[in-house]
């Protein structure tokens, strides 16, 4: 049985949600009432994802993702929120999120969200036929790790980060058409995600400068291209 930790300071929409992720999706979980407490519950054991909401006390959602990305970079986390405000999902997906979802929103459609992802995860997994090691110009990428080394020095990467360096080396010198991208990664090509996925290209773009011969290239109408002279 897969667990899942829910972070939820609302009493009611917290067994609710309990009750029927455990009847309806099979899954056990494990209600927390405020952010310290769901940060303490995922040192103690292991997850397969995160459902959290982001107005909680003693710790937000936010600092409670951060935190668990600081612990495990891997496992899901979806936020839950009656904030939809652009800058709230940025700073979501940016800290490593996978979902965001709004509420009021039908316990049916967050069960579909859960399913979709850890599907997801168990399709990647099976799908890890193609080295996950790349080499970028003076650059040495580990999709597994997570990290780009340079010259001794290593920089650790955010999960979707990773993702989209991956499916850039993967095409290296080719096109990886904005689409590809956005659908493989956040599984949405709407504006949204198309906004979040330039921030991550600035960020690899950042950590990249210093070899002049690795470059990141936007290429018009048509999606980005990581070139390697």
């Amino acid at each position: 049985m897969q667990k899942i930790l829910l972070a939820e300071d609302d009493p009611n929409l917290g067994d609710l949600l309990k009750d029927y992720l455990e009847l309806k999706g099979k899954f056990d979980v494990t209600l927390c009432t405020d952010g310290e407490e769901a940060v303490n519950q995922f040192r103690k054991s292991t997850y397969d994802l995160c459902i959290l909401d982001v107005m909680m006390p003693k710790k937000d959602g936010f600092t409670v993702g951060r935190e668990i990305r600081k612990i495990n970079n891997t496992t899901p986390i979806i936020f839950a929120t009656a904030k939809g405000m652009m800058e709230d999902k940025t700073e979501a997906f940016e800290l490593g999120g996978d979902d965001y979802i709004i509420k009021p929103f039908r316990v049916e459609e967050l069960l579909l969200r859960i399913n979709a992802l850890l599907k997801r995860i168990v399709r990647e997994k099976d799908d890890q036929v193609v080295s996950d090691k790349f080499e970028i110009g003076e650059y040495f990428f580990d999709y597994t790790s997570q990290q780009i080394a340079h010259k001794g020095l290593q920089q650790k990467l955010s999960t979707k980060e990773a993702e989209l360096l991956r499916l850039l080396c993967l095409k290296k010198n080719d096109v990886l058409t904005r689409e590809e991208a956005l659908l493989k990664i956040w599984h949405d090509d709407n504006y949204f995600t198309g906004r979040s996925m330039d921030v991550f290209l600035s960020k690899l773009r950042k950590y990249l400068r210093d070899d002049p011969k690795v470059e990141i290239v936007n290429v018009h109408g048509k999606g980005y291209k990581l070139l390697v002279s």
